[in-house]
């Protein structure tokens, strides 16, 4: 796998959740799972099966973070290019066939949020992979589900 690029904020970000995880979460479930255990024939106990379920989910939930950060490295900031698209910039695009406006900052893993204005991307999507390196005034064309999409860049801002 590929390493990814990550802000300090986002890593910290991920680093903690682990943390909660490992050294709040998943032990509360292990206390749990020994309570309900000692309630007598597991066959016939929901309360152990459905802890033992949870545990199984934050296991997962653990195991996924390290694999994230196992896959990062560290980006600062303030040595990112200037004028072209790269991780950690707010990208600002025109839709060439609908004309509609769009603001994206690339980002790395963990911190990506599809709800908020401008969107948070992962770098490793196609998109920002279709616009890195690119500058301002230069046409974008990416395969997305709905078709070919072309874009115009007309702002790149390194935030």
């Amino acid at each position: 796998m590929d390493q990814q690029p990550i802000s300090r904020e986002g890593y910290d970000k991920l680093r903690e959740e682990l943390r909660q995880l490992e050294d709040v979460e998943l032990p509360a479930i292990a206390q749990a799972v020994a309570d309900a255990r000692s309630e007598g024939d597991l066959r016939e106990n929901a309360e152990y099966h459905g802890q033992r379920e949870r545990q199984g989910l934050m296991q997962a939930r653990v195991n996924a973070l390290k694999s994230k950060l196992a896959s990062c490295y560290i980006v600062d900031k303030s040595t990112l290019p200037k004028g072209i698209v790269s991780f950690g910039c707010q990208v600002t695009v025109k839709d060439l066939k609908y004309d509609d406006i769009e603001r994206y900052v690339f980002v790395g893993p963990g911190e990506d949020d599809y709800t908020c204005d401008p969107m948070k991307i992962l770098t490793s999507s196609p998109l920002a992979q279709a616009m890195m390196g690119k500058k301002v005034g230069d046409i974008v064309e990416f395969e997305a589900p709905k078709g070919i999409l072309k874009y115009e860049i007309s702002e790149i801002e390194v935030i």
